[in-house]
C-alpha cells in the first residue's frame, strides 16, 4: 500500500555532515505550513490509479519535524484526512531531535496520531556530538528515549553514525551497548559520508578536521553486524536492524518499490514508473503554491532504469533480489544478464542464491553498492 513523506525544511542549527534541504531560519515556518496544506489539497488524486489507495505509512522527515507544535501537526493531519484514506493501522513516524523531546513535547506527541518516533541520537559521546555540530547533549540523548517510553511511546528507532574520526572501536562498541540498554526495537546505523557542499567537506579540504578513514569505517561496520547479532537484532537492510520483525514499514516500502507521495520542498514522489521531485527552495515553494502551482521536475523511468533501481534497493534487504520478479516484470534476458554478472560474486562468497533470490553475505554487504552497479544494465 502507498505511503506519504512530508519534508519539514527547518533546523535549529546545521549539522556539519548534512546535505538535506533545510533552513536554520524559522521565519517562513507559518507560510510554509500554509503552502504544505495547499500542496496536500492539490495532490489528493495522486494515488487514484492505485488498486486500494489506502495510505499505509506517513513519515515526517527533514530537517527537524519535532520543531512542529501539536496544533501545527493537527492541521496537517486534518488536511491529510480530508484528501486521503488513511489506514487505521498506518505507521506514522516523526523524526525528532533529542533536545526537542522534553516532557511537555513528548506528552503532546503521545496524544497525537504519531505512533513511531525516529530519534536522531548519532552518538552518546559529547566530543562526537560537538564534532558533528549536533544541538543535543549525551544526557538529552538518553533522557529523550526514556521520556518517550515513560509516556507510552514504545515504537522507537534511534539513529547512530559510525566512521567518525573521533569515534574509535571501543567507543563505538559502547555506543551500541548504550543503545541496547535503552531497549528500543529498532536501530538505524549509518556510515558517515562526506557530501559535497557541506561544512564537513569544506573543513576536510581546509584540513581543519581529519578525513574519513575507510578502514576504520569497515571495522565499525563489522563490529556493528556482530554486536547486533549477539543482541538478536535482525539486519533487514544494510543500515537497519530490528527485533521481532518491527521493520520500518515506510522505508521497507521504498525498498520494495511501492508508490509514495512526497510533500514539501525537495520531497520526491514515485508512482511505479515516474519519479518527480519538488523544488529545493523554501521561498519558491511557498510562492508557487500561493498561486496554486507545485514546482517540480518529473522523469519517466525507462525499463533499464526501473530494473537498475530494483537491483539497487532489493539487494540491500533481507528479502533479496527475486529472479522471479525480474523475469515477470523485465523478462528472461534481464535474468540471464543478472546471473552472468553475479558469477564472480558467487565465487568470492559475496553473494548467494537461495529460493531463486540473490542475497548478500555479510562479506558482500561491505561492497553492496559495487555489486549492485555491476548487475546494472547501462
Amino acid at each position: 500500500m502507498p505511503g506519504i513523506y512530508i519534508h519539514i525544511p527547518f533546523c535549529k542549527q546545521a549539522c556539519h555532515y548534512c546535505d538535506f534541504h533545510f533552513s536554520t531560519s524559522l521565519q517562513n515556518k507559518k507560510p510554509f505550513l500554509s503552502a504544505l496544506e495547499k500542496e496536500i489539497l492539490l495532490q489528493k488524486n495522486f494515488f487514484e490509479k492505485e488498486s486500494s489507495g489506502i495510505i499505509n505509512t506517513i513519515y515526517f522527515g527533514g530537517g527537524t519535524p519535532s520543531l512542529l507544535s501539536y496544533d501545527e501537526l493537527a492541521v496537517i493531519f486534518e488536511t491529510l484526512n480530508k484528501c486521503f484514506t488513511i489506514s487505521s493501522t498506518a505507521e506514522i513516524t516523526l523524526e525528532a531531535n533529542p533536545d526537542d523531546l522534553n516532557s511537555a513535547k513528548v506528552k503532546e506527541l503521545a496524544g497525537s496520531p504519531i505512533n513511531r518516533l525516529s530519534i536522531g541520537i548519532q552518538s552518546f559521546y559529547e566530543d562526537d556530538l560537538k564534532w558533528m555540530n549536533r544541538a543535543h547533549t549525551s544526557e538529552q540523548a538518553i533522557s529523550s528515549v526514556k521520556g518517550a517510553q515513560d509516556k507510552g511511546i514504545e515504537n522507537i528507532t534511534i539513529d547512530l553514525i559510525y566512521g567518525i574520526p573521533t569515534l574509535d572501536n571501543t567507543k563505538w562498541k559502547n555506543n551500541l551497548q548504550k543503545a541496547f540498554e535503552l531497549s528500543v526495537p529498532h536501530i538505524s546505523a549509518y556510515c558517515l559520508t562526506v557530501e559535497p557542499r557541506t561544512a564537513l567537506a569544506y573543513m576536510i579540504k581546509k584540513k581543519k578536521v581529519l578525513n574519513i578513514n575507510e578502514q576504520q569505517s569497515i571495522e565499525h561496520f563489522t563490529i556493528l553486524v556482530d554486536e547486533m547479532k549477539q543482541q538478536d537484532f535482525a539486519q533487514y537492510e544494510i543500515s537497519n536492524f530490528c527485533k521481532n520483525e518491527q521493520y520500518s514499514k515506510h522505508n521497507s516500502n521504498y525498498w520494495k518499490g511501492e508508490s509514495y507521495l512526497g510533500l514539501g520542498p525537495s520531497a520526491h514522489s514515485f508512482d511505479g514508473k515516474n519519479r518527480q521531485w519538488n523544488i529545493s527552495n523554501n521561498a519558491l515553494y511557498i510562492n508557487s503554491l500561493a498561486n496554486n502551482k507545485i514546482q517540480f521536475e518529473r522523469e519517466e523511468l525507462s525499463e533499464k532504469q526501473r530494473y537498475n533501481e530494483y537491483i539497487l534497493t532489493s539487494l540491500r534487504t533481507i528479502w533479496g533480489t527475486s529472479l522471479n520478479h525480474i523475469k515477470q516484470v523485465f523478462g528472461e534476458n534481464y535474468v540471464q544478464h543478472c546471473l552472468k554478472e553475479a558469477q564472480i560474486y558467487f565465487s568470492n562468497l559475496d553473494l548467494m542464491e537461495e529460493e531463486n533470490k540473490l542475497l548478500l553475505t555479510d562479506k558482500g554487504k561491505l561492497i553492496a553498492d559495487k555489486i549492485a552497479s555491476d548487475l546494472f544494465i547501462i
